[in-house]
């Protein structure tokens, strides 16, 4: 259900959002009941997600509808949204590592035999 649920997020904000912040769908987390879901993501560029939450809640019961429009879920759930600072965390890490590696040099040093 998890990913099915995925696509059609991910569906609807294609379909419904400007493209300037792209919002991107990182994760959901799913309650036991399926009755409530958390929509995690980020946006392009950074510092969009702000209007990205602002229109996603707008959009909310919207998207809902989508959803039982476009699937056979037997229960709908209630859609809420957060950014993904663990993956913020994660792409500002990687943009550190690639400013210490130097160019044209491996980013392992090998020790001669």
């Amino acid at each position: 259900m998890k990913s099915l649920l995925m696509e059609q997020v991910a569906s609807f904000i294609r379909l419904e959002a400007n493209p300037n912040p792209l919002i991107t769908v990182t994760n959901l987390t799913v309650s036991p009941d399926y009755r409530y879901v958390t929509v995690f993501i980020t946006t392009i560029p950074d510092g969009g997600e702000a209007d990205a939450l602002v229109f996603l809640k707008r959009k909310g019961r919207d998207m809902r509808h989508y959803i039982k429009k476009h699937s056979r879920f037997k229960i709908i759930p209630s859609l809420t949204f957060e950014i993904d600072y663990g993956e913020r965390h994660r792409q500002y890490i990687d943009t550190i590592a690639q400013k210490l590696e130097k160019p044209g040099q491996p980013s392992e040093s090998k020790d001669p035999e």
